[in-house]
């Protein structure tokens, strides 16, 4: 994810959306004028064409060699960047931490999280529309009332998927025979979407 705040209070395993660090990458690169930022963004982008290469070769895993090449070029820049970025100490007789600055902000990130795929936007998407409708009307009112917007939002989205049409996909819902997707294929069910509504 993009480290909205929010996100850290869901109870999992988390990992960041590389999108999101090349956009601050960029901006560091551009604002700070150091060097790594760049390196770091060839590092990312290097290491994402060598998983999609072997994907469309339909070679399950990369060698190990330029795995360790690519953490080993990372774990550098890391380091590079922190000795130029480095904390920064509270003051004496200051309250509150010191505020760091964008630079170890992000270094930080990317050394806790460093071990990830490139990006899950299908994911941030699903769960952004459900964060926006809460952020809009303040709450759901009850647990069930967000239960039942998440099931109503993931049959057109899982339809798209698919490659069923929405209007397809609604038409078949309203006339009581919803789509069910499973694996690649879809069969109809005897779910009734009016039931959850």
């Amino acid at each position: 994810h993009d480290c909205w705040a929010p996100y850290w209070l869901i109870q999992c395993v988390h990992a960041l959306c590389n999108a999101h660090l090349l956009r601050e990458l960029t901006f560091l690169a551009q604002s700070s004028g150091q060097a790594w930022p760049q390196r770091m963004m060839d590092v990312l982008l290097a290491a994402h064409r060598g998983c999609e290469r072997a994907r469309t070769q339909g070679i399950t895993a990369v060698p190990s060699r330029q795995v360790l090449r690519w953490i080993g070029r990372y774990r550098a820049l890391l380091d590079e960047g922190q000795a130029l970025n480095p904390q920064r100490v509270k003051e004496q007789g200051k309250r509150g931490r010191a505020k760091q600055s964008d630079a170890f902000n992000l270094l930080r990130r990317l050394r806790d999280h460093e071990s990830v795929p490139f990006t899950n936007n299908l994911a941030e998407r699903a769960i952004r529309m459900p964060k926006v409708k809460q952020k809009i009307s303040g709450c759901f009112r009850t647990f069930s009332g967000a239960q039942s917007f998440c099931t109503i939002r993931s049959y057109p989205d899982t339809a798209r998927k698919h490659g069923v049409g929405l209007l397809d996909a609604l038409r078949a819902a309203f006339n009581d025979a919803p789509m069910e997707f499973v694996g690649s294929g879809r069969i109809v069910t005897g779910f009734r979407l009016s039931a959850s509504l």
